[in-house]
């Protein structure tokens, strides 16, 4: 059988997997599994893009680097513009089905977790949250351990020459990212005579602004449609959310600001 767009796509598996659960269904719920279901798709892109910028930093290829920085932007612009589209349902649209969620929530999302250890917020406490052995346990255990994405660019630094203190690329990579004065000297340096690197840096602080950009919409968009209610699955719901709003991922490239 000669390959066709659906069967390239597995078009009849995909459209297969929204499955309302509530009665009826209620009409609002398969916007609600849609969005989500495709926030998970682009979750699975931008770690696969993360995954290819590192090697290319690794490369030095900064051109190439650059191109897929500007992608990843991209793409987190169009999960912020989906949260319009989750806020055109109303409170008591969403009510309507949200107790047949039961005990899923939105804090479940590995993949998410995933995206938060590339960008240096790591919490071994995160990854037990999944049972032991399960793909999600396994995927987290393995981004733990592995450098994230300021100790890639550390690295692309230090190839490219400049100083990088030895005790910060041989860092314990479990650890979350402490902001470092040695290496924002290093960041001064870069802006003001290096205006390839500065490029890098400055694709970084896209992605770090996008992402709480990102959050802090997350967060309004909560608070709209369930208010102070604690959120499904038992979670906190829009007051945990709030706790990790402006919490930068690369501090050394805002703590420069004032200095340059």
């Amino acid at each position: 059988m000669p390959l066709t767009y659906g069967s390239y796509l597995r078009l009849d598996e995909l459209l297969d997997l929204q499955t309302p659960v509530s009665d009826g269904p209620e009409h609002d719920e398969m916007l609600f599994i849609v969005i989500h279901q495709v926030y998970e798709l682009w979750f699975k892109e931008i770690l696969h893009e993360m995954d290819h910028l590192k090697r290319l930093l690794a490369a030095h290829d900064t051109p190439r680097a650059g191109h897929t920085l500007k992608r990843i932007l991209t793409i987190l612009k169009v999960l912020v513009a989906q949260i319009d589209v989750l806020e055109t349902m109303t409170p008591l649209e969403f009510l309507s089905f949200r107790d047949r969620l039961e005990s899923g929530s939105g804090f479940q999302s590995f993949q998410f977790r995933a995206l938060e250890f590339e960008l240096g917020f790591k919490r071994e406490s995160a990854v037990r949250h999944y049972p032991e052995g399960s793909p999600a346990r396994r995927m987290l255990e393995a981004r733990l351990r592995e450098p994230t994405l300021w100790d890639a660019f550390l690295r692309y630094l230090a190839r490219a020459g400049y100083p990088v203190p030895p005790e910060l690329l041989e860092r314990d990579v479990t650890r979350p990212i402490e902001p470092s004065p040695e290496i924002q000297r290093i960041l001064i340096d870069v802006y003001r005579r290096d205006p390839e690197t500065s490029g890098i840096c400055e694709r970084l602080v896209d992605l770090d602004e996008g992402v709480q950009e990102w959050r802090y919409r997350h967060v309004k968009m909560v608070e709209r449609t369930i208010g102070t209610r604690r959120g499904t699955g038992g979670s906190a719901g829009a007051e945990y959310l709030k706790t990790t709003l402006f919490r930068p991922a690369f501090p050394d490239l805002w703590a420069i600001r004032t200095e340059l």
